[in-house]
């Protein structure tokens, strides 16, 4: 049975990986002969707001750690926004 849940837990992160790739534009540099570091920086991007928006829902569900939870959620969401502007060349 646990072998089951490990496969399980590694096809879940698998998927999530391969669709953060598309939705990044992992494509882009293929076909326009660029680099993937912009693709690389974007599945980062999308990890990091993953992480904090799974830390808000977290606060919502749970009786315990609420203020952590939300702290923790609120900063990586707020990290995944100084990534995308410091990307884009935005000043803050």
């Amino acid at each position: 049975m646990i072998g089951t849940s490990k496969i399980l837990t590694s096809v879940k992160y698998g998927y999530l990986l391969g669709f953060f790739a598309l939705l990044s534009g992992i494509f882009y540099p293929f076909v326009q002969g660029g680099t993937l570091d912009y693709a690389i920086y974007g599945i980062i991007v999308l990890f990091v707001g993953l992480a904090g928006g799974i830390m808000i829902y977290k606060a919502g569900t749970s009786d315990k750690g609420r203020g952590l939870y939300l702290g923790i959620g609120f900063g990586l969401a707020a990290v995944a926004l100084f990534f995308i502007l410091q990307l884009t060349g935005r000043p803050l």
